[in-house]
């Protein structure tokens, strides 16, 4: 429950770890700063709740969570959701607005601890990777969108659609503060070729530091220059989130939303760095359980949301992080400017909050996936694509939605019309495989072969029993056997046993018997509980093809493996079976 406590087991913590972890957190500190003030201005609240948001979230996962690079905090993705979520209830920046994203995270918590209770982290492989790179991308585009008021320097209404905003700033460039843009275009171009050259140089904070001492010597903020003003000092006192019901039934699309693409995100970023240092296990539901509590606790501690960033766990890894003690050096980092350095932050210009946000964010939009998809599987190319136009025109949570539906809606479609194919011998072999791939091989005239690759239930019950007799009624000659090659039929289901004594009845009806062969165990329990094989008889189930075909060519018996063809196992059934 707390891996944390691994950390100094047998002695193994010793002070050249604690030196690589001490510079991963100061080097992480030092960027987390200015992307958490700026993130915070993305999801709507004052800059100080983004870093309320690096205090007790990044404390709390380091001692529950079972990742050792992983760095959590604010990031753009569940910034720009919990802004679309909560922006339909309150005004941005508003009292309510703030309260209502606070009792959020704690509602985002709860549910992702009692994931974690449950076993429940599984669920997140139903949003698939397809809808991912689209929502992301399109994501990307929104974030880019929003921040345009602040790097143009100009006023822009606000607007229900993305198309909307640019056509706006579009027709109205005339109306640019070229301070403020230059500004932001000379940092997205600094922070940049800085991350090229380095990429655990803080160059965001550089070109903070640069630009708010810019602005505070020229008075820049007096000539045009939107600045973030005063930001309070000192440590978040504990303090209750305002709860309501009729709230907490109003966030519940983005209680789901950000819950699940939240922690889709930071399991991904964790299970890379797992796989790429080797020196410890991700446990889902663990994480589950700690980045639920992260937030839980956090809320009470004036914390936002928050996920895992890919850029800062990346930034931790190669700084030589070996333990989360480097993520509570981090948080130290952000005590230490909570209570020393606040006052230097009036000058800090938005625009180069935005240049800090849109550098993030270019990498987010992934061209290179939709052309892989697009070669290697089209079906996952249209998801991805529906659901990156459905997240421009329809908004974030419900292109997600979109998107999760259009995949179930493929997913059943091929899954109702799977792969069935006739086996034929391949000439001087034992192997069986499909006719259309090797045409040269010739039929029997005595038996016919066909597999169906995929589990038999009500959804494909009904093209299963049509293709056999489709198969069958093509024949020329009809053949004697039926050999069913059972090796991918993973699961049945009580629909799919009723196409099977039909399909048994209508062969019999044409003279043909029926062989079945390379039956699986759970199957082979399901048909033994029916009563299906006792029906069809002890003599027509095989291991394996070739037995099936040596019975149906020489009609010769194997006793000793068609009693291993018809094992039951009566003791070992689960409670749904």
């Amino acid at each position: 429950m707390i891996p944390f406590l691994q950390t100094f087991k047998n002695g193994q913590y010793k002070s050249a770890v604690f030196r690589s972890d001490a510079i991963a957190g100061i080097t992480v500190g030092v960027v987390l700063i200015p992307q958490a003030i700026a993130y915070a201005l993305l999801m709507g609240v004052p800059p100080i709740y983004g870093l309320y948001a690096c205090l007790v979230p990044l404390i709390i996962y380091a001692l529950l969570g079972t990742s050792k690079q992983l760095s959590i905090g604010p990031v753009a993705v569940t910034a720009i959701l919990v802004m679309s979520g909560v922006s339909e209830l309150a005004d941005p920046f508003s009292e309510h607005f703030v309260s209502l994203v606070l009792f959020l995270g704690f509602l985002i918590g709860i549910t992702q601890i009692l994931m974690s209770l449950l076993r429940m982290g599984f669920l997140v492989n139903l949003i698939s990777q397809p809808v991912i790179s689209g929502f992301i991308s399109a994501a990307a585009i929104i974030i880019i969108v929003s921040q345009l008021e602040e790097s143009l320097g100009m006023s822009i209404p606000d607007v229900k659609h993305t198309y909307q905003t640019v056509s706006y700033a579009l027709l109205h460039l005339g109306e640019i503060e070229w301070i403020t843009f230059g500004m932001c275009l000379f940092s997205i171009l600094a922070i940049m070729l800085l991350k090229k050259w380095k990429r655990s140089f803080p160059g965001a904070l550089l070109m903070l530091l640069i630009t708010t001492l810019v602005t505070y010597f020229f008075g820049l903020h007096d000539k045009g220059v939107s600045v973030i003003k005063e930001v309070p000092s000192g440590l978040p006192s504990f303090q209750i989130p305002p709860m309501s019901y009729e709230d907490m039934m109003a966030l519940i699309p983005s209680v789901l939303t950000v819950t699940f693409i939240g922690y889709v995100g930071s399991i991904g970023i964790a299970k890379s760095m797992e796989m790429k240092n080797r020196d410890h296990v991700v446990r889902p539901n663990q994480e589950l359980f700690a980045l639920g509590m992260a937030k839980v606790i956090g809320a009470f501690f004036l914390a936002v949301p928050s996920s895992g960033s890919y850029s800062r766990t990346a930034i931790n890894d190669e700084a030589g992080a070996k333990t989360t003690i480097s993520s509570m050096i981090a948080a130290l980092m952000v005590v230490l400017s909570l209570l020393f350095l606040t006052q230097f932050f009036y000058y800090i210009p938005k625009s180069v909050l935005a240049a800090i946000i849109l550098v993030s964010v270019f990498g987010l939009i992934n061209v290179s996936e939709a052309k892989y998809l697009y070669q290697v599987k089209r079906r996952d190319f249209f998801v991805m694509m529906i659901t990156f136009v459905g997240t421009l025109v329809f908004g974030v949570e419900n292109g997600i939605f979109i998107g999760v539906i259009l995949s179930f809606v493929f997913l059943q479609y091929y899954s109702s019309r799977p792969h069935i194919a006739e086996l034929v011998n391949i000439p001087g072999t034992t192997y069986y495989r499909n006719v259309n791939r090797f045409p040269e091989a010739k039929r029997s005239q005595e038996y016919m072969i066909i597999r169906f690759d995929n589990q038999l239930y009500f959804g494909n019950a009904g093209f299963f029993k049509d293709a056999i007799q489709s198969y069958v009624s093509k024949r020329d000659v009809m053949p004697k056997f039926l050999i069913l090659d059972n090796t991918n039929m993973h699961d049945m289901d009580s629909t799919g046993l009723h196409v099977f004594e039909d399909i048994h009845e209508y062969l019999e009806r044409q003279g043909i018997q029926l062989l079945i062969a390379g039956t699986i165990g759970p199957v082979r329990d399901f048909l033994k509980r029916s009563g299906f094989t006792d029906k069809l008889g002890k003599n027509h189930h095989y291991l394996n093809i070739s037995d099936a075909v040596a019975h149906a060519e020489h009609r010769t018996l194997q006793e000793k493996s068609r009693e291993v063809a018809v094992q039951f196992n009566e003791k070992r059934r689960s409670f749904l079976d």
